[in-house]
């Protein structure tokens, strides 16, 4: 993701009282840092490593900032360009700068130049699944992220344990997929529970959410890490976008084996 350095441009520059030494601080440095080179490096040439691009990471950078990342990234040929965790004003000025940027704003995320459906992304292959609807912000990151990048995802909602009827409910679509996605919160007891009805890697998102004792998530992820059941590959609380992108290598591991023979 990227990630503000420290500085508006190539060179030194020390900001005080919200000014810079050499002109206004554009870029939204803090009064009073010193700074050293761009706040903003675009690293153009990740998809090309790793089969996903750099992601605008919005929360703790300026609007400006942000601006200033998804153009670097655009202009250097990157599709898509994704922004996760975009508040409203993120969002004013990326749309302001980028009129075809396509928000999602119940998943925090925009989405520039996406790529189009792959023919070989089978719908219903990667599945996320969330434990109630309030795990559907968190569950949005990863669909969107899915989508943007030409998976097909299938998105199942309100399937928690309080009512296993629900899972069994829709079993033969977790059981049909490549890989699950899992996201829930308070106890996050689904992610083990699913994990002990599919043949299939999950992939668990626990979440912030529950009252007290699930400590903003925390409950959730180290029941996650503690369960008894296998199969199950745990990212950090909300991180959507991050089990999104774990998921896509899983399925295209898969395809470049069968592709090989």
């Amino acid at each position: 993701m990227t990630r503000a350095a420290n500085g508006p441009g190539g060179g030194a520059t020390s900001v005080a009282g919200g000014a810079a030494a050499g002109g206004a601080a554009a870029g939204g440095a803090a009064a009073g840092v010193r700074v050293d080179g761009p706040q903003v490096r675009a690293d153009v040439g990740r998809g090309a490593r790793t089969g996903e691009p750099e992601v605008v990471y919005a929360a703790g950078k300026t609007p400006a900032q942000t601006v200033t990342a998804v153009t670097a990234l655009l202009d250097g040929g990157v599709r898509p360009v994704l922004v996760s965790r975009a508040d409203p004003a993120h969002t004013t000025a990326v749309v302001a700068a980028h009129p075809d940027a396509v928000v999602h704003d119940d998943a925090g995320m925009l989405v520039l130049a996406p790529l189009p459906p792959r023919d070989d992304a089978a719908d219903g292959r990667i599945v996320v699944v969330t434990a109630g609807t309030s795990d559907l912000g968190v569950a949005g990151e990863c669909v969107v992220t899915l989508e943007a990048l030409g998976e097909r995802p299938t998105l199942l909602a309100d399937v928690g344990v309080a009512g296993l009827h629900r899972v069994l409910e829709v079993r033969d679509v977790l059981a049909a997929a490549e890989v699950v996605v899992v996201v829930a919160g308070m106890e996050a007891a689904l992610g083990p529970v699913v994990a002990g009805l599919v043949s299939a890697p999950v992939v668990a998102v626990p979440t912030s959410v529950g009252y007290g004792a699930a400590q903003d998530g925390m409950t959730a992820l180290h029941g996650l890490l503690s369960a008894c059941t296998p199969g199950i590959a745990v990212v950090n609380v909300d991180n959507g976008l991050g089990a999104a992108l774990l998921a896509r290598r899983i399925v295209r591991a898969t395809d470049r084996r069968t592709a090989g023979g």
